[in-house]
């Protein structure tokens, strides 16, 4: 963790709150005024080597305003490492990431003040109530108290997490804990949005939640970058879907053009996933 600080470019805090570090170190920003881009997000020549291990291989990609953008591989294929680096908890080996043109490495509080970071795992405070939780998040962002109240309470009234906001985070359920970090995110209304397993823990009354909250966004001009497993929701969310596997992306683009990479011309997203992963037909 003492790396990742480092990393991260916050070495010089003295920071003991566990696996919470890496929301903190995550969120520190302050509240600047930028201007847009059409294309929220443009990943260069990314690369993130541990040792002689390459765990994320010269990436290229560029995701526009408005776009969900599914990002799919098998296990240990680079995901999180690179929405790791994408939102600046890990700094890249080589390359760069812009966010609405600012570069993340040069200047990450500028950078991190457009996103909202939801991690696959709900890291949160857990001696805090849930609009504790909500607070400390805004002052982190520098929403101010007029605006926190009430928009506070509408997202924890969308995420049926009113009625529980005065209770300890640790009493929590998963599910509980996911929508709470979720409703964290979204209260300085981020223009861009790195989500890193949405759907883990939730039900499916909260998987459709989900959804159409992540169309909702998009429709009003939010970026969604997605990393997930669940391959029927990102065929069914995402505008274009890249496939990464052993650290390098190989096929990027809607599902009818992915199929088109994996030579066939029926078959779902499973199907193409597994042929261009595997590298054999699929019966």
């Amino acid at each position: 963790m003492t790396e990742v600080l480092k990393e991260s470019g916050f070495g010089h805090l003295d920071l003991k709150f566990g696996a919470c570090l890496e929301f903190v170190i995550w969120n520190l920003g302050f509240n600047v005024t930028l201007l847009r881009s059409e294309s929220m997000i443009e990943i260069k020549n990314l690369m993130k080597t541990f040792g002689s291990v390459v765990a994320v291989n010269r990436i290229n990609l560029s995701v526009s305003k408005g776009e969900i953008f599914g990002f799919i591989g098998p296990n240990g294929a680079g995901k999180t490492t690179t929405l790791r680096m994408m939102s600046g908890i890990l700094a890249p080996t080589e390359g760069s990431v812009l966010i609405d043109g600012i570069d993340m490495a040069n200047q990450p509080e500028k950078a991190k003040q457009r996103m909202g970071y939801i991690p696959d795992r709900p890291f949160l405070y857990e001696k805090l109530t849930g609009m504790e939780f909500m607070k400390f998040t805004a002052d982190l962002f520098g929403v101010e108290d007029g605006l926190f109240q009430g928009e506070s309470e509408r997202l924890l009234k969308k995420f049926s997490l009113y009625d529980w906001r005065d209770d300890l985070v640790e009493s929590y359920s998963h599910g509980m804990k996911q929508r709470l970090i979720i409703s964290s995110a979204l209260l300085h209304d981020p223009k861009v949005l790195v989500v890193d397993e949405p759907m883990v823990g939730l039900d499916p009354a909260g998987i459709r939640m989900i959804k159409n909250l992540f169309r909702n966004l998009a429709e009003k001009g939010t970026t969604l970058f997605m990393s997930t497993h669940t391959l029927s929701v990102a065929e069914d969310l995402c505008d274009r879907i890249g496939v990464i596997h052993k650290g390098n992306l190989i096929s990027t683009g809607t599902v009818e053009e992915l199929k088109s990479s994996a030579r066939i011309e029926e078959g779902d997203l499973e199907k193409v996933f597994l042929i261009l992963t595997e590298g054999e037909e699929v019966p």
